[in-house]
């Protein structure tokens, strides 16, 4: 009986890292894979690419995907200073979004090509791996047809409120950036943008929902733990 052997995913914690310095790394591992498929096809020698998981918290910053509005940001240079805050336009899908402490961004740098070759299933196993953690704390939580991310409330379009913003990149089947989960944020940061450029909807966070902060490392388990069943990898 042929046994399938699971996908290995690099993982790696860098804790609260500049914004900038991971982008910067993302972007490294993200060209590397992707010249490694190019030199394969060109000399026709398969070799075999990595599969990366970073989990961080970034100081307080703003960043705009490359669809997005600059007006959504409603802070100027001087008010982000006073803030404590950045802002970078980025080369994600999607709009504005804000990274702080107490959130989990998570960057899958994952070559599809060793799983599945569909973009709109990779972000459904994204939102599915949030999904299932929150249940774990006793949040229900779904999705909104034609708004990626996981909500809460998200039957209700009056109280439906975002708890995991959503925003990545991919070239030759090669993805990075990725979700932003709201564990114990500070939400007073979201007031200074329009978040995604969804004016009528609210965000919010684990802490808020449970009214007590949570153990972070306790979440980011649960999120790495359905995270490989959800991918069916082996996160080493």
């Amino acid at each position: 009986m042929n046994i399938a052997v699971k996908q290995q995913v690099k993982f790696n914690d860098l804790g609260l890292i500049d914004y900038k310095e991971c982008w910067d790394y993302q972007e490294k591992l993200f060209q590397e894979t992707i010249a490694l498929k190019i030199e394969s096809r060109a000399s026709n020698i398969q070799h075999l690419t990595s599969n990366h998981l970073i989990f961080c918290e970034h100081p307080h910053v703003y960043t705009l995907g490359k669809s997005g509005d600059e007006k959504n940001l409603l802070l100027n240079e001087d008010q982000l200073k006073i803030k404590s805050a950045t802002y970078y336009k980025i080369n994600r899908g999607g709009d504005i979004t804000y990274h702080g402490p107490g959130q989990i961004v998570g960057y899958p740098i994952l070559d599809l090509d060793n799983f599945f070759t569909d973009i709109h299933k990779y972000l459904r196993f994204l939102e599915e791996v949030i999904i299932l953690t929150l249940k774990d704390y006793g949040i229900e939580s779904g999705r909104i047809e034609g708004l990626t991310g996981v909500w809460l409330d998200w039957e209700n379009p009056v109280q439906a409120r975002k708890i995991c913003a959503m925003g990545v990149r991919t070239s030759r089947w090669v993805t990075m950036h990725g979700f932003a989960f709201n564990v114990n944020s500070d939400l007073s940061y979201f007031k200074n943008i329009i978040p995604c450029g969804i004016q009528d909807k609210a965000v919010t966070s684990m802490n808020k929902e449970l009214g007590r902060e949570l153990d972070m490392e306790e979440v980011k388990q649960k999120v790495k733990k359905y995270f490989a069943e959800v991918f069916e990898c082996e996160i080493v």
